[in-house]
Order: C-alpha cells, then structure tokens, then sequence
C-alpha cells in the first residue's frame, strides 16, 4: 500500500513539473533553471522533496525518481547526475557533481564545481572577470557527507566526510576524512 502511494506521488510530482521542466527542456536557458530550482527549493517537506525530485528528474543530465532533496537545496547547473535513493538535506547547494547512489548529504553541504571556478592571477582585471574552469565532481556510492561540509574533489566509494570537511583532494575508497583540508582519520574495513 505504502509503495503505492509514494508512486502516485511521484506521478502527481511529475505532472505538477512538467510545464517548468518543459519550459527549461525547450528554451535550455541556464538561468532558467536556476530560478526554477530556487523556487522549487522553497517548498517545504515531504511534498516539496517530490516536486524537487520530479523536477531535476526531468531536468538533470541524469537523476532517479526515489531520493529526497531537503528544503533551500537546489542544483546549480543542469549537468548534475543524482543515483538512486540519494539524500539530500536542506540548504544545499550542488554544482556540477555526480552523485553515486545510496548518498546521504547532511544539511548546509556545498559541492562547487571544482576548485579552480574563478580565475585570479590576472594583475589589474576583475576576479569576476576573469576565466574559470568547472569540473564535474564525481562522488561515490554510499558515502556520508556531514553538516556544512565543502567538497572542491571527487569522493570515493563508501566515504564518510565529518561535519564541516573541506575536501580539495580526490579521495580513495573507503576512508573517514576530517578537517580543513580533510585528511584520512581512518580506514572503513
């Protein structure tokens, strides 16, 4: 009974999106989808997480049906891949990432699109002007991202990144990293 429903609530999500995914899919305006996203952030609980999830299922390069995305989160670029059963809590903001499936995110977590966004070695010219380069960050399956966590690198399979965890570096499987910088604790065996 219960997967039913969830299913008709999926299928009512999708219904509800459409005509903003369809809007994004025809024109391919990035800042439409931005807006879209941030307005679709604002919706609180259980139904705002399903009209989320319909809507980035319709709009991001890849994306599942059954994950939770928590109220203020929102994807930033339309390349984003989301696994299956993914968590994500509130107030997240997820560039150009991969997340692999079974990944929970704790609340306040940002994954920016590499490290290297913004340029700034050009003397005189504006940071804001200057050229940057975005990398989709790849993050393994079933990892454990803490509270207000900052990932610039791609994560391993089965990592768990403590509460307010830079990560600069690329990570290898099964590993607890802690700090800024986030290094290895220890080894998940």
């Amino acid at each position: 009974m219960k997967s039913s429903v969830k299913k008709l609530f999926h299928l009512f999500s999708l219904i509800i999106i459409c005509p903003l995914a369809m809007a994004y899919k025809v024109t391919r305006c990035r800042s439409l989808f931005s807006s879209q996203g941030a307005l679709l952030s604002l919706i609180p609980g259980k139904i705002g997480s399903y009209l989320r999830v319909a809507y980035y299922r319709m709009t991001l390069q890849k994306s599942s049906n059954n994950g939770y995305i928590g109220f203020g989160s929102y994807f930033a670029h339309p390349e984003a891949e989301m696994g299956k059963k993914v968590y994500i809590g509130s107030y997240c903001i997820l560039g150009m990432v991969r997340i692999g499936n079974h990944t929970t995110i704790g609340s306040g977590v940002h994954i920016l699109s590499g490290r290297h966004q913004h340029g700034y070695k050009e003397i005189g010219k504006p940071i804001q002007e200057q050229k940057g380069f975005f990398q989709k960050i790849s993050i393994g399956e079933n990892c454990w991202i803490g509270n207000c966590a900052v990932v610039m690198a791609n994560i391993g399979k089965q990592n768990v990144i403590a509460a307010g965890g830079v990560v600069v570096k690329d990570t290898e499987d099964y590993k607890v990293l802690v700090g800024n910088p986030a290094k290895v604790k220890h080894d998940i065996d």
